[in-house]
């Protein structure tokens, strides 16, 4: 392969891939009018992902009722399909219900085709789930892809994104860790990303995060903010 032919490959690949990068650089983020914030200035987001989970999700429940806080969850259908009513007593507490996909892939792995059918199926098992038909989406690990990014527009959701993080998933995180790093710099307005179930990242991740929460929810009240369901 020539020169010219390589840099015009890696050219296209570098545009194909430039939604992923949306999570870390907020330029791009808001050039794709992708939402990492919330428009309310005297509240943030507390969001999970990748439930339910038969473990995490009570857990998390459990510690948002007695910080009398509001969260989003975003769901995975495969995971609602094995875990009963979870789905439907996250919405029975109080909590909104967004959109993580069917199952959890990487957006640039898959074809227009199979990014639609993720869609349709997630929203089908949703809606049966909880009764609730949600507007809102996050792909998995963040990742957009161009096609991805369109079709969840054409169908009318919000993509929303996180501006703050407890790198939860992670083997060496601990209560303490993720706390301190999902709650850094905190203002209002702010998203912030954690996940109460552990079926894709290390395991018994989500004990970890159950644990963060009250911490989380502490400072949160202690800079004066609320908690804000999507």
């Amino acid at each position: 392969m020539t020169r010219p032919a390589l840099i015009g490959g890696a050219a296209l690949a570098a545009a194909w891939s430039a939604p992923a990068l949306a999570p870390i650089a907020e330029p791009v983020a808001r050039g794709l009018r992708v939402d990492r914030r919330i428009s309310r200035g005297d509240a943030v987001a507390v969001t999970f992902d990748d439930g339910p989970h038969p473990e995490g999700t009570p857990a998390v429940l459990e510690a948002l009722e007695r910080g009398g806080a509001r969260a989003t969850f975003f769901l995975v259908g495969e995971q609602i399909e094995r875990t009963g009513s979870l789905a439907a007593e996250v919405v029975a507490a109080g909590h909104a219900i967004a959109i993580h996909g069917y199952r959890h892939r990487n957006q640039l792995r898959l074809s227009s085709g199979q990014l639609d059918d993720d869609y349709s199926r997630a929203e089908s098992v949703i809606v049966d789930a909880t009764g609730v038909r949600p507007a809102t989406y996050r792909p998995a690990y963040g990742i957009f892809s161009w096609p991805g990014l369109a079709l969840v527009r054409r169908r009318g959701w919000t993509p929303l994104l996180w501006s703050r993080w407890g790198r939860d998933w992670a083997r060496s995180a601990t209560p303490e860790s993720i706390a301190a790093k999902v709650t850094e710099d905190l203002q209002g307005g702010d998203v912030l990303l954690l996940h109460d179930a552990d079926t894709y990242s290390a395991p018994g991740s989500h004990q970890r995060t159950a644990a963060a929460l009250p911490r989380v929810l502490e400072e949160i009240e202690r800079r004066g903010l609320e908690t804000d369901a999507l």
